[in-house]
């Protein structure tokens, strides 16, 4: 195996998504994670990059290390008091946590072991924005248009949610 310059590209934002995760999970302090989050979108937009996919890089750096991190950072904000921090795991917890853990490692490495990995051949490269727009926004066989209008009214719902229990208060 050559030793190229995208792979060493790759294995740092590799490396950086996955201590940015552990950190993520592991971390006491709340406003923290919400920072290991952060990078680890940066990390995911730093390979969509790297894969030409200058579009989903794009979104992600707008949408989800923009938009949502923010969101999440105001939502700690505005209802945890100062210096909060996770409760400590003892007893039965301690033991479904491993054992949901280990399961879902078990999972992801029987998905990814026993998958036969082929090269593809579609030719790779930037899609156009209106292909993009119309392939999300078609209500044939590969539209994306019933998962847009499902989640638009999963957000009404709780930003109806959230003016409600604003309003107890």
């Amino acid at each position: 195996m050559e030793i190229t310059l995208e792979l060493i590209v790759f294995t740092v934002l590799a490396l950086f998504i996955g201590v940015s995760a552990i950190l993520a999970v592991t971390t006491r302090r709340i406003l923290r994670a919400a920072t290991y989050l952060l990078f680890v979108l940066f990390g995911t937009a730093g390979i969509y990059f790297q894969l030409n996919y200058s579009f989903l890089g794009a979104v992600q750096l707008l949408i989800y290390a923009g938009g949502i991190t923010v969101l999440y950072v105001f939502s700690i904000l505005l209802t945890s008091s100062q210096g909060d921090k996770a409760e400590d795991l003892k007893g039965y917890k301690l033991f479904v946590g491993l054992g949901a853990a280990l399961a879902s490692l078990g999972i992801c490495l029987w998905i990814t072991l026993g998958h036969d990995f082929r090269p593809s051949h579609f030719e790779h490269g930037e899609l156009h924005v209106q292909t993009i727009g119309h392939a999300l926004m078609s209500s044939g066989k590969y539209g994306y248009i019933l998962p847009f209008e499902v989640i638009s009214l999963l957000l009404l719902a709780c930003i109806v949610g959230g003016i409600l229990i604003a309003r107890k208060r």
